[in-house]
């Protein structure tokens, strides 16, 4: 199985850093300015992102964060959420796991809380 779990601001990471990486992009949306041609990932998992209508609730406003973190939460630990993270990790096997996402905010973002919920399946 996977050997470890990191978060990636996409924008720092638009290539990989070495072999043995499996890189999933974990937003629902397509990042701006940024081409595909650009962005190499082996896989866009939209579902694990957070549900459009929480993304929209939440704004990326700090003050919504622990309000936000149980919500995502709640998602993630839902039988769906549950299956998504695990197939996931099935693909990455051995492999470093890397999540890249979007948002500004390195502290305050969804990728944090799944990176968790991941690491609590490993």
């Amino acid at each position: 199985m996977t050997t470890s779990i990191q978060i990636q601001r996409l924008y720092d990471a638009l290539q990989p850093e070495g072999s043995g990486e499996f890189r999933v992009f974990v937003d629902r949306l397509w990042p701006r300015g940024v081409a595909k041609s650009d962005f190499l990932f082996d896989l866009w998992c939209k579902d694990l992102a957070p549900s459009t209508e929480l993304r929209q609730w939440f704004g990326h406003k700090e003050q919504n964060w622990t309000g936000f973190s149980e919500k995502y939460q709640s998602e993630l630990r839902s039988e769906e959420g549950q299956a998504l993270m695990r197939d996931v990790l099935e693909q990455a096997g051995p492999r470093k796991l890397v999540l890249l996402y979007g948002a500004r905010n390195r502290e305050h973002n969804h990728a944090v809380i799944l990176a968790r919920e991941m690491t609590g399946l490993l």
